[in-house]
């Protein structure tokens, strides 16, 4: 008896931590567009997020009103981005404002 507890435990804390990962961007998913010297388009997906053709694993961790994404690949990987979110349409960042097109 003690046995079957024991695998039950086990399969709760991993069904807890594949339920934490963090693939789902929130309030960044969709497509969004900065404007400026270099106008980029930006879509983030679950899991991954594309700009200029390129596709990237990523994660994100949202704080309040502010998304930490992180490259999980790729030249970027192991480096992070903060998005704060303006408005539902509107999200800034070091590097400019993003406005959401889809």
């Amino acid at each position: 008896m003690n046995n079957i507890s024991n695998i039950f435990a086990l399969l709760l804390l991993l069904l807890i931590l594949t339920g934490c990962s963090n693939n789902d961007p929130g309030p960044l998913a969709g497509t969004w567009k900065m404007d400026g010297l270099m106008p980029i388009t930006v879509h983030f997906r679950k899991g991954e997020s594309e700009a200029m053709g390129m596709i990237e694993k990523v994660s994100y961790e949202v704080k309040g009103n502010q998304v930490i994404v992180t490259s999980e690949n790729g030249p970027m990987e192991g480096i992070s981005a903060r998005y704060t979110i303006a408005s539902p349409n509107i999200v800034t960042t070091e590097f400019g404002k993003l406005r959401r097109i889809k």
